[in-house]
């Protein structure tokens, strides 16, 4: 048996041997995990740090809402109520001394109307209303209340004592003083959350003290120490990287490489960072907590109820005698693996959401870089479209000043030639008066004579020729051309950026789409951050088979409902948006399933689709009254009125009936089906957009398009019941009366769509009954169903 153990014991170092080798195989290099330890701890600094004084915490304290802040620090945010009243009962009272919600501190006065920092009305009476200074990050801290007068003080800490009595018992600790010294109805809000918190008698001393956190603070502090140094450089060391604990000595990497190789008996030694090395080399005995009520006492105990440590003297003091009281040690055991199990599932959500929000920077960043080359690429569009508008501008220009400098050159040639035109005619006149002043000379009487008369005609044609508007400008000086610039700077004043993108797919809303029956109900929305005009959206479907795409709705809604579609069919639908720029693209597409079979599919049968409707009251005739939840029907004229089901259908077989309620006066209802158009204010089946069987209390007709065929002998009455059989899969439509076919096939080669329709007047009631199998007596694929009747 000792043999055997001794084998056992052997087996199990083996195995733990094999598996401390694999986990340092997989272990990382020491290097990368001190590096990622360095980067997790400056992330970890800002939870370190007060929210009032942003320092590290010092005796943190914690607060009902879950946060942390420095004892000091709550001690000088604290604010004392008005007319020594807590915020309940002020509120309480509703004085209207103080219109304040002192439940609200955080909503009201507690902001500065100066900065965005936390501050308060008003301090402890004993606290002058100076202005209270900010700590870094921004939170407003109140000044310290004004001692007490150093009397005072003494009283505080010796109370005077009779002859002979006990001496008092030490003063407290001064923070535990400081503590005493809070007013009476003080108000703490929490910086962080803005929660509003009223002390009860004992003050800050109501709230623990957070042990851990201020270890960790502590821990924190120490690698953050100055950096150190590795011992093996001979020449300025440089920084060390890792510690072997072993040795006991501090490498940089190139030491570590020459004098402390991975390999032979070195390879055994464990080497940590150099701040986990300092911190263990440091680390200094665990202190020992102590309680808050009881200085001198250590915290023994746990009172589960209270969910708080207590110590003996709390226990014999009575304090927690109807409550249950555990070890402190057993209970500290229990919830840490209680917390670490709780803790694990909240960070591993807490987890998956940093990797979402890493993941949300990246794309952040990857938006930034795409915002900037799109800038750059804008900007240079914007300034070749400027540019080609300029350019333009100047093409205008000159044509414009080649269109002036011809109207000027025009202005000159016109002016010019009446110039040279009145100078010649001008020194011709000036030489025949001349030469008429010279004749007049002349002494020779017969030659005179000769040319006088001659001569006055030519200066009486020489002065013709100065006739009107001889000597009137032919041209303005001015020119007739005014630019017409205001439309353009009009439009430059106008000119902005307008939409010129087609819109973004939109986004179908599957929470709103449904079908029933034969009709389908589609809604969908713009993309949320989609900003480009939408002036429309069409929507298409499928034919149930797979087919092409059909456009069923254009238009600006962003629901539709598409009626008349096939029964039991599969059809896919997709919308688009589009606007002045374009149509975008298709959303996804959406599968959607018409109404179900109501027979077993073995069944041969189950090519019948069970379908259920009622009266359409929409479409019905004026005439035409409902009740009965739009199932009976009736008609207060004496003409024939058409109403319509609100079901169509175009595939499928489909049976239903209609019961006769009341029937007066031997009037003659149709049945049959119509299409959506059919006339409503005459019998059904006068026009050709309805195939109907009419009725007396003898005989009936088929009807269509004002043609009477088939009379078959066998009417109806009162309580009777009339049968409408449609199969699409042979296109053919036969009646029944009281569960007898009535003729033979009323019509076939029936294609499209078509609804339920009946015709009465005022002498008839009926009663519409759906969704019923077919009749026995009918198998579907037959090619001769009236060889089939029972």
């Amino acid at each position: 048996e000792k043999e055997q153990y001794k084998g056992e014991r052997e087996k199990e170092r083996q195995r733990e041997k094999r598996g401390e080798k694999e986990r340092e195989a997989n272990k990382p290099p020491q290097t990368e995990v001190a590096c990622r330890k360095g980067l997790q701890m400056e992330e970890m600094e800002e939870e370190l740090k007060c929210p009032v004084c942003g320092s590290f915490f010092r005796e943190p304290i914690i607060l009902p809402c879950s946060h942390n802040i420095c004892l000091a620090c709550a001690r000088n945010i604290l604010v004392q109520t008005p007319d020594a009243e807590s915020p309940q009962s002020a509120r309480a009272s509703g004085s209207a001394a103080s219109d304040y919600d002192y439940l609200d501190l955080d909503k009201m006065s507690l902001y500065s109307e100066a900065d965005s920092g936390y501050g308060s009305y008003g301090g402890f009476a004993s606290a002058p209303t100076t202005p209270c200074p900010k700590s870094p990050n921004g939170v407003r801290v109140f000044p310290p209340a004004a001692p007490p007068p150093q009397q005072q003080q003494h009283h505080l800490l010796h109370p005077p004592t009779a002859p002979g009595a006990p001496p008092p018992p030490p003063h407290p600790h001064p923070t535990a003083m400081m503590m005493m010294m809070i007013p009476r109805n003080a108000c703490l809000t929490c910086p962080q959350c803005h929660r509003s918190l009223t002390l009860d008698e004992r003050g800050l001393r109501g709230f623990p003290k957070n042990r851990v956190l201020e270890a960790v603070v502590e821990r924190y502090q120490q690698s953050k120490a100055a950096a150190l140094r590795c011992q093996l450089c001979e020449k300025s060391p440089r920084e060390a990287t890792v510690l072997c604990e072993q040795c006991d000595v501090f490498y940089c990497d190139a030491c570590r490489v020459r004098c402390h190789p991975p390999r032979g008996p070195l390879a055994k030694h464990r080497l940590v960072p150099p701040a986990q090395g300092r911190i263990s080399s440091r680390a200094s005995p665990r202190k020992t907590s102590t309680c808050t009520e009881h200085e001198l006492e250590n915290l023994s105990m746990y009172c589960v109820q209270c969910k708080t440590p207590v110590c003996y003297q709390c226990l014999e003091e009575g304090r927690h005698s109807a409550h249950e009281v555990k070890a402190l040690g057993a209970m500290w055991k229990l919830h840490k693996h209680i917390f670490k199990g709780q803790l694990s599932q909240a960070l591993n959500v807490l987890s998956d959401r940093a990797t979402e929000a890493k993941e949300f920077l990246v794309q952040l960043r990857n938006m930034v870089q795409h915002i900037q080359e799109n800038g750059v690429e804008f900007e240079a569009c914007l300034v070749a479209q400027c540019d080609a508008l300029i350019e333009a501008l100047n093409r205008r220009k000159a044509q414009l000043l080649t269109r002036v400098n011809k109207e000027h050159e025009h202005k000159l040639k016109v002016v010019r030639d009446q110039i040279s035109h009145c100078t010649v005619k001008l020194r011709q006149t000036t030489g025949l008066m001349e030469y008429c002043l010279e004749v007049i000379k002349e002494n020779d009487p017969s030659g005179f004579l000769q040319i006088s008369d001659a001569l006055i005609r030519r200066v009486h044609m020489t002065e013709g020729q100065w006739g009107k508007g001889t000597l009137t400008p032919r041209m303005t000086s001015d020119f007739d051309l005014t630019l017409d610039s205001g439309p353009l700077l009009q439009t430059i004043q106008q000119l902005d950026f307008v939409q010129m993108k087609v819109p973004a797919a939109p986004i179908l809303q599957l929470e709103e789409c449904c079908s029933q029956t034969n009709s389908a109900t589609l809604s969908w929305k713009q993309p949320p951050l989609s900003t480009i005009v939408v002036d429309g959206y069409i929507l298409e479907l499928d034919d149930g088979t797979g087919g092409q795409f059909r456009e069923v709705y254009v238009g600006a809604e962003t629901i539709c409902t598409v009626d008349g579609l096939h029964f039991n069919s599969t059809y896919k639908s997709r919308v688009k948006a589009f606007n002045s720029s374009g149509v975008g693209q298709y959303s996804k597409t959406l599968v959607m399933q018409t109404s179900e079979t109501g027979l077993p599919p073995c069944d041969i049968k189950s090519l019948a689709t069970v379908a259920w409707f009622i009266f359409d009251p929409a479409s019905a005739h004026p005439d035409i009254i409902l009740s009965n939840d739009n199932l009976t029907v009736t008609c207060n004229s004496y003409d024939d009125r058409v109403v319509m089901g609100n079901t169509a259908f175009s595939r499928g077989v489909h049976y239903w009936e209609i019961t006769i309620d009341r029937y007066d006066n031997h009037p003659d209802p149709a049945f049959g089906i119509a299409r959506g158009d059919v006339l409503k204010d005459v019998m059904l089946g006068k026009d050709d957009k309805a195939w109907a069987m009419y009725v007396d209390n003898n005989r009936s007709w088929f009807m269509h398009n004002n043609s009477h065929t088939n009379r078959t002998d066998g009417g109806i009455g009162k309580g009777a019941t009339v049968g409408v059989l449609l199969d699409f899969s042979r296109g053919i439509l036969l009646f029944l009366i009281n569960d007898e076919q009535q003729g033979p096939v009323a019509f076939d080669s029936l294609e499209g769509l078509y609804y339920p329709a009946i015709s009465l007047n005022r002498n008839v009631q009926v009663t519409l009954h759906t969704g019923l199998p077919i009749p026995d007596f009918y198998t579907p694929g037959e090619s001769d169903p009236s060889g089939s009747v029972c």
